[in-house]
């Protein structure tokens, strides 16, 4: 195959000689870890980008989910979706919680908080929704179904980095949020995540807990893990916020790109933006109708990998039909029609700051049937 390969993501890396600046002053100061310098002005700047009020720095995207857990004493059953990546329901794993599937809404593939209240028990604790595809939960539903049951909300905003509702951060919805900054995202610091919350007594609490429990040199308060971002990934996150805007409009404008050449093509169906959302194009996923398209999902799939262009599955197969979660009552596919039907149809598309013209071309002409 003679064209290069095109790749469903591909990571924003800010100009090489930018960064050395932010590594000549690291070596200088000789402080790689635990809260340092760029660590400090990382969480200043995300915050003020991101319009929240506090959040704290990891290592990757999946601590701050297990971290959330453990800061809000979550225990027993949580209710979830099995539409998602998998570390959303291995968190829940990891802190000896019961995760409980129910469907999604087919109309922007996350949880349908219609069904959540048909699954809430006396062992509910928490509702840990996915933004999915960076497409806005119903937050204002899901958070009055919480309050009516006591109960407590965490978002895994893993894909919704900068998404605002009617000018608002989503990440300020619920009693947490998550974030992903692993080098296929958005916005990356090569491996990286964080947690967002409400209230500095909250955000003290999450940084003991992601530095092993200690409060100061002597005491430890809680039994803790190692999740903290070192300076390099800091720095590199610092840089990288410089350029994100730009990139998101590149993405944007692929995803117009995308939707113009396919809105026409039969069998074929994608998310359009919604009115008030400010969205950061961070997937662009299609689903196939067989039946009207003419090809099933995985034969387009092969037929894309064949030449050159790499999609993926997002999410096929569904979490609840892993071999850890299959067994619950919950994951039976009866329990899920929309988010298997969805899994089933959905191919995302290569959607990147970097895709050139060409590239999009190549790919729509590979999907466009005569």
């Amino acid at each position: 195959m003679s064209q290069d390969i095109i790749t469903v993501t591909s990571p924003l890396l800010p100009p090489l000689e930018e960064f050395k600046p932010y590594l000549e002053d690291i070596w200088r100061r000789k402080w790689l870890t635990n809260n340092g310098y760029y660590h400090k002005e990382l969480e200043n700047a995300l915050c003020e980008y991101l319009g929240v009020p506090y959040i704290s720095l990891f290592t990757n995207g999946t601590l701050p989910l297990i971290c959330a857990l453990q800061a809000l004493r979550i225990t027993g059953e949580v209710i979830t979706t099995p539409y998602s990546f998998v570390a959303t329901t291995h968190a829940l794993w990891w802190n000896g919680i019961k995760p409980v599937f129910v469907d999604i809404d087919r109309r922007t593939g996350n949880i349908d908080p219609e069904k959540i209240e048909a699954a809430i028990t006396p062992k509910t604790t928490a509702i840990m929704p996915v933004h999915v595809y960076g497409q806005p939960c119903e937050m204002e539903r899901i958070q009055e179904i919480a309050n009516t049951y006591g109960l407590k909300v965490i978002y895994d905003a893993a894909h919704a980095f900068g998404v605002e509702k009617e000018g608002k951060s989503l990440l300020v919805a619920g009693d947490m949020s998550t974030l992903s900054f692993h080098a296929t995202k958005v916005y990356n610091t090569v491996e990286g995540g964080a947690l967002v919350c409400q209230d500095a007594q909250t955000k003290q609490r999450i940084d003991y807990l992601k530095n092993f429990g200690f409060a100061n040199e002597t005491t430890v308060v809680a039994p803790g893990i190692n999740g903290k971002m070192d300076e390099l990934r800091a720095a590199y996150g610092l840089l990288s916020l410089k350029h994100v805007d730009e990139a998101i409009a590149r993405r944007k404008q692929v995803a117009l790109r995308y939707r113009e050449a396919l809105r026409q093509v039969r069998g074929i169906t994608f998310f359009e933006d919604r009115p008030g959302v400010k969205h950061n194009y961070s997937y662009f996923p299609i689903f196939i109708n067989e039946k009207e398209y003419g090809m099933s999902r995985d034969a387009l799939y092969e037929k894309m990998k064949a030449a050159g262009i790499y999609g993926r599955r997002y999410f096929y197969p569904l979490i609840s039909t892993f071999s850890t979660y299959r067994g619950l009552e919950s994951a039976c596919p009866s329990n899920l029609p929309n988010a298997h039907k969805m899994a089933e149809e959905v191919i995302c598309l290569p959607m990147h700051h970097g895709l050139s013209e060409e590239d999009v071309d190549r790919v729509l002409r590979c999907i466009q049937v005569d």
